[in-house]
């Protein structure tokens, strides 16, 4: 570990039944999980995290800022990963008074570091069944015989041998939705009708915008809609696929959460997202920190986000065989049944120890030494032991400790068999009297935020002096978890033993990030009598 040491001055959390860091903090008390039926198939057998939020509880900090149309903006063009992050960050800046001005006024000397592991799946889900909709509706109406003298030929016997098969001569379902489709494009294609009509719409879209720019660009959009809606009424066409209200397909891209931060916080400084599935938040506190150490910054805003659970994130999952699908709760380190989708967010302000103590400022939870970054180079779903034990040696060297100080851990344990090799792999590095947790039972797998909503689970527990409960029952422990480690969290007390803690995260696409941590004094308690802020 050299440079400038690190700190941690402002947090906050969305994640499944908790809005708020501090209803997050008391929701760790009561080990029940936060995991509710998933409606997106109509009746299934799946459990998901859903994100306890409340956006508009943030419009009176966004009104006291901003003019009285950014909420409304932010509300209708956004989807969940940026609220969730937005929320996050409000939160944070609320730990420490002055360190929203700070992150102004400290102009590129200030960053952002907000990550995800699943993009905005909702948001382009939602756009791309809408566009699939109208792209139908589109080619039907050009298609149509009445309209269509190519189609008309072709019925009357004057057979186009290219043409697709006929869909009305399909038995099979699947088969006939394929066929129709390739049916209807292929002669919308051959539509004289079209034809025109496009040619009609680009007389209308070729508006130059000359003189004064900013008034010939607001004529000319107006022109070309009245032009559009005109057209439109000529021929009696349908909404054209590429006229649907798709722009937030480009609100919402990767990098839209770190953006909003950046505006909101008024933060000029770097600005950018790093994506590693489940190890995101890591690679963001890694980011940082080394940020911070190098001088480049005083403080930054780290964090990840996940979108809440969609059909296509939940389906994937338990197409790639990690998913849990019998209607109960699977914990992490005993059936091995599968892990549950959940989405929110965790944004940390981190920065340097020194410089914001001397603002009067108070370091949360505990200071994070090091982070070790690897790759497995290997699968793209099984973790292997080698790339994660690579990252906790990293770790654990770049921090300047040995292995045998660590007196807490915790895991990745998504609930799959995996769970076996991780403890596997921690046993050949870590003392028996270690203690592992494993939260994921309890809020399910946030790709990206979850990492995140962990480690803070760990700094809460560790400034409380006892670890808060898990789920999970010592009775409950599969037996070959059991037979090679024998100190877990579980729904007992768990004492802090140490002031030195571990926390491993490992991704989709064999990417590791292990973040080893310590109290800021651990002579003092100081730090152990802070209460949370509220917003």
């Amino acid at each position: 570990m050299t440079g400038h040491r690190v700190g941690v001055f402002g947090w906050g959390i969305v994640a499944p039944g908790s809005p708020t860091i501090e209803a997050f903090q008391e929701r760790l008390r009561d080990p029940s999980p936060s995991l509710e039926p998933f409606a997106g198939f109509g009746p299934s057998n799946f459990l998901v995290g859903e994100p306890a939020l409340d956006f508009a509880s943030y419009k009176p900090w966004i009104d006291a800022r901003f003019p009285p149309t950014r909420w409304p903006l932010l509300d209708r063009k956004f989807g969940s990963p940026t609220k969730y992050a937005i929320a996050a960050f409000v939160q944070a800046l609320a730990q420490n008074p002055g360190i929203e001005d700070a992150l102004h006024t400290l102009r590129e000397r200030a960053h952002v570091i907000v990550g995800g592991g699943l993009t905005d799946i909702p948001t382009y889900d939602r756009i791309g069944r809408q566009l699939d909709r109208a792209q139908r509706r589109w080619n039907r109406f050009w298609a149509a015989p009445g309209r269509n003298a190519a189609l008309r030929a072709h019925l009357a016997g004057d057979v186009d041998p290219a043409a697709p098969i006929d869909p009305t001569t399909i038995v099979d379902e699947l088969a006939r939705d394929d066929a129709e489709d390739a049916w209807w494009s292929y002669w919308a294609a051959r539509s004289e009708g079209l034809a025109s009509y496009l040619a009609e719409l680009r007389a209308i879209e070729a508006v130059d915008i000359v003189d004064d720019v900013a008034a010939a660009k607001a004529t000319a959009i107006k022109q070309r809609q009245r032009g559009i809606r005109e057209l439109r009424a000529k021929w009696g066409a349908p909404e054209a696929p590429w006229d649907l209200p798709s722009a937030p397909a480009l609100w919402n891209i990767a990098s839209s959460p770190s953006a909003q931060i950046s505006m909101l916080g008024r933060i000029t400084g770097m600005c950018f997202s790093p994506y590693a599935a489940c190890s995101t938040f890591g690679f963001a506190l890694a980011l940082g920190m080394a940020a911070i150490r190098r001088g480049d910054a005083e403080l930054v805003v780290v964090g990840a986000v996940d979108p809440a659970p969609n059909p296509i994130s939940v389906a994937g999952f338990y197409d790639a065989r990690v998913l849990s699908h019998d209607g109960t709760v699977s914990r992490p380190l005993t059936g091995l049944r599968g892990t549950h989708v959940a989405g929110g967010a965790t944004v940390w302000i981190l920065g340097d120890l020194e410089r914001c103590r001397a603002r009067g400022w108070t370091p949360l939870g505990l200071e994070p030494l090091a982070v070790g970054i690897t790759a497995d180079a290997d699968h793209i779903i099984t973790p292997s032991k080698d790339g994660a034990k690579a990252a906790i040696v990293r770790a654990l060297a770049e921090a300047g400790v040995s292995a045998d100080a660590l007196a807490q851990f915790d895991m990745h344990a998504t609930g799959t068999p995996g769970d076996l090799n991780e403890i596997e792999l921690l046993c050949e590095i870590l003392p028996p009297s270690c203690q592992l947790s494993a939260r994921k039972g309890g809020f399910g797998h946030g790709m990206g935020a979850g990492g995140g909503w962990e480690l803070t689970a760990q700094y809460l527990g560790h400034v409380a002096g006892n670890y808060y409960p898990t789920a999970i029952e010592l009775d409950d422990l599969h037996t070959e978890i059991r037979r090679r480690h024998q100190r877990f969290v579980l729904r007992g007390d768990a004492p802090v033993e140490g002031a030195l803690v571990g926390k491993l995260s490992m991704g989709v696409g064999g990417v590791n990030a292990c973040v080893i941590s310590r109290a800021y004094d651990h002579h003092s308690n100081a730090t152990r009598q802070r209460p949370l802020r509220g917003l």
